[in-house]
């Protein structure tokens, strides 16, 4: 049914959580597994510029994110399934946008994404990135509530 299953990670536990479902998506649905990364590079022009070495920040922003993507995929490698990876970037864009975009792109059957579960002034002041992608996807999502 689920054939391309395409799981953003960032590192955090809620992601892990997400990884585990889709690894057992994959793994029942015989699936193609891509795990994606979002490195946002508007946040060192937020009026830091004069403050921060804003190349070795963006540095250590993409070294960081190869390094979330490469436990994932060994994650994904001990369950006994392989996983591609990308690391895609954005100046100043909706992540949630961006994994739509890609997911559409590859195509993905299925997003598998998790959320936080933020309510009330959390989820306003903080955004959502997993409800993003649920209003904007043209595939189906499945959403993984963090602990």
């Amino acid at each position: 049914m689920y054939k391309q299953i395409l799981i953003p990670v960032d590192g955090s536990s809620t992601s892990n959580q997400a990884l585990q479902e889709a690894i057992k998506l994959a793994a029942i649905h015989q699936s193609r597994l891509r795990l994606v990364h979002i490195v946002d590079e508007s946040i060192p022009y937020n009026g830091f510029e004069g403050f921060i070495d804003i190349v070795a920040l963006r540095e250590a922003l993409t070294s960081a994110g190869k390094a979330t993507l490469e436990n994932a995929r060994e994650t994904a490698r001990k369950n006994g399934i392989e996983a591609e990876s990308t690391l895609l970037e954005t100046a100043g864009g909706r992540i949630a946008d961006l994994i739509a975009e890609e997911a559409k792109r590859w195509p993905a059957d299925l997003i598998v994404i998790g959320t936080h579960g933020r309510r009330g002034f959390d989820r306003f002041f903080m955004g959502s990135v997993a409800e993003g992608v649920t209003r904007i996807a043209t595939m189906p999502v499945l959403l993984v509530r963090g602990k």
